[in-house]
C-alpha cells in the first residue's frame, strides 16, 4: 500500500471511529436520537451497577465526545487514542463476556483502534520506553 493510500485509509478509519464513539456513543447518550439494543440480563446488571454510581456514564460519554471530536478534526489523535483505548477495550470485553450479539460492532471498534495505534506508533515510542527520562535531565 502506497503512502497516499495509507493516509486515506487512516483518515477514513479515524472518521469512522470518531463517528461511532463521538456521535453514536456520546451524543446519542445525551440526546437519544437512536435506539439502543436491550442488554442481556447479565449485561444489564453490570451496566445498572455502573449507572447507580451516578457520575460514571456522563463522564465516559463526555470523554467519548471529546475523543471522537479529536479524531474527526484530526487534532491530538494520539491523545484521543490513549483516552479512548480503555473505553473501547471495556466495551469489547462487555460484549465478549456478557452480550455476544453486539460483539461484531465492538470488535470493529477494537480493530479500528489497533489499526490507528499502529499507524500512529511513532507517537507512542516514548510511552513504551523501558527506562524513561525527565526532559532536559542527563
Amino acid at each position: 500500500m502506497n503512502n497516499k493510500m495509507k493516509t486515506y485509509v487512516t483518515l477514513a478509519t479515524q472518521v469512522g471511529l470518531g463517528v461511532l464513539l463521538g456521535v453514536m456513543g456520546g451524543l446519542n447518550y445525551f440526546f437519544k436520537f437512536m435506539a439502543t439494543p436491550q442488554p442481556t440480563p447479565e449485561a444489564g446488571a453490570f451496566l445498572g451497577a455502573m449507572a447507580a454510581a451516578g457520575y460514571f456514564f456522563p463522564f465516559v460519554k463526555i470523554v467519548e465526545l471529546i475523543g471522537g471530536a479529536m479524531l474527526l478534526t484530526n487534532r491530538f489523535v494520539p491523545l484521543a487514542l490513549v483516552m479512548l483505548a480503555p473505553i473501547i477495550l471495556n466495551i469489547f470485553a462487555l460484549h465478549l463476556f456478557l452480550q455476544p450479539a453486539q460483539l461484531p460492532l465492538s470488535g470493529l471498534m477494537t480493530a479500528m483502534l489497533v489499526f490507528l495505534a499502529v499507524m500512529y506508533r511513532d507517537n507512542f515510542k516514548t510511552m513504551f520506553a523501558f527506562k524513561s527520562q525527565v526532559s532536559g535531565a542527563r
